[in-house]
């Protein structure tokens, strides 16, 4: 039996800990899990990552975070992204795993449903960057027609590899919005087209044949080389309902290696891919 010197002890470190990671949500788990033995050690200079995280899903941040650092991408694009949870889980991954990312956020709603928040002050939603360079001239903009739901892009210059980099991350309107979405690529690809060296992340809402993607893929190609706009086109999926609608679309820059990974944590896998520069 421990005498209660040391059962005050652990009291301490439990709560501690409990305050230093917090659950993100009710029923979130306060302990972080530990990496996979092949996770990287640090972060990875030429990766870059989209995640749509799911939200409102109930998914703690800690679990996020752990998602994130097993593959330590230089940038990370976030979709359906609670401000307060990415403050979280970019705290996470410095306190636990030793990451340290800077972040841009791209907000197009103040939504108390998705967020928290109070009635009178909620959460903010949108769209989050986060990478391990310091970013510059961000802009975020929201679509003229969002659809059913207000939706935008953000942009931001940062660093992928050791080139400078136009780095997009937007979200489309959902599903069975061909001419919305249509407008919103038109949009987006009017900007991507200023800049000879871009990365665009995001959850397009589009399977890769739709022709509402016609304007994006005149620009640039897809991190997966076998990914074409055709029938023809094998192009692994990105969502538990086995379809692609997630996109690394690459401009000045050649795809070494990429990964679809599926994760409990949300109904889009994660897509990460190294680059190099043309």
């Amino acid at each position: 039996m421990f005498g209660r010197g040391p059962r005050l002890l652990v009291g301490t470190v439990i709560v501690a800990c409990a305050v230093l990671l917090g659950p993100s949500a009710p029923g979130g788990v306060p302990f972080a899990r530990p990496l996979p033995a092949e996770a990287a050690r640090e972060v990875v200079p030429n990766r870059v990552m989209t995640w749509n995280i799911c939200n409102p899903c109930g998914t703690s941040d800690v679990d996020r975070a752990a998602e994130i650092a097993t593959y330590a991408p230089q940038v990370i694009g976030l979709q359906e992204a609670c401000v307060r949870d990415v403050e979280r889980i970019r705290d996470h991954l410095e306190n636990i795993y030793g990451l340290v990312y800077h972040v841009e956020y791209g907000t197009v709603l103040q939504n108390w449903g998705r967020c928290g928040g109070a009635p009178w002050n909620p959460g903010a939603f949108g769209q989050a960057i986060l990478s391990a360079a310091p970013m510059e001239d961000r802009i975020s903009v929201e679509y003229p027609d969002g659809g059913s739901e207000d939706r935008g892009y953000m942009a931001v210059t940062t660093t992928v590899g050791d080139r400078s980099v136009r780095v997009f991350n937007t979200h489309f309107a959902q599903r069975r919005q061909e001419t919305v979405r249509a407008d919103q690529a038109a949009v987006l690809a009017a900007q991507v087209a200023r800049h000879d060296r871009a990365v665009v992340l995001g959850d397009f809402n589009a399977v890769p044949d739709a022709p509402e993607l016609t304007p994006l893929w005149a620009l640039a190609e897809d991190t997966d080389p076998e990914c074409r706009p055709s029938p023809a086109g094998t192009c692994a999926p990105t969502t538990d309902w086995h379809t692609k609608f997630d996109y690394v679309f690459l401009r000045g820059f050649t795809p070494l290696e990429h990964h679809v990974r599926p994760t409990p944590y949300s109904d889009h896998h994660m897509l990460h891919t190294d680059l190099e520069p043309v």
